[in-house]
């Protein structure tokens, strides 16, 4: 499952409606609301959920995933030394994080391509991505939603 930074993981796009995904991966295994009633969609076989956002007329505009599948430039980061994953970004440019930690987690943070790697024993055990939200303050949406 390639992850395509700013856009999406594998064939998920950042805009994407709910019908847009179900036509890609069938009916979700777990279909719920979060406490802001934003839709949530998890696939237990490609290990990813999906999160509709409620006030963004339910387009998709968050994925967490740890598909051991998932790739970035071409590199696996699932339980990759967190160093070595870093390393692999310094060399496309990506430099900058945020590190945040909680009890045996850290989450490394780079906001110009909203991503998160979350470990836990210096090891990538979850990833997560979200749509970009442009200079307007608005999402800048990838997906060409059909009016």
């Amino acid at each position: 499952m390639k992850i395509n930074p700013k856009n999406g993981i594998d064939k998920l796009i950042f805009g994407m409606k709910q019908n847009d995904v179900t036509a890609i991966y069938g009916k979700p295994d777990r279909n719920y609301k979060d406490e802001d009633d934003n839709v949530i969609y998890a696939y237990n076989k490609q290990k990813i959920r999906l999160t509709f956002y409620v006030e963004e007329d339910f387009r998709l505009g968050y994925m967490v995933a740890s598909s051991p599948e998932l790739e970035l430039f071409g590199n696996k980061i699932i339980d990759k030394k967190i160093k070595d994953v870093k390393k692999d970004l310094t060399a496309k440019g990506i430099i900058k994080f945020t590190q945040e930690e909680f009890d045996t987690f850290e989450n490394y943070f780079n906001e110009e391509n909203w991503i998160i790697f979350q470990t836990e024993f210096d090891e990538v055990v979850k990833f997560e991505i979200g749509a970009i939200i442009n200079q307007k303050d608005e999402f800048d949406w990838k997906f060409p939603v059909k009016k």
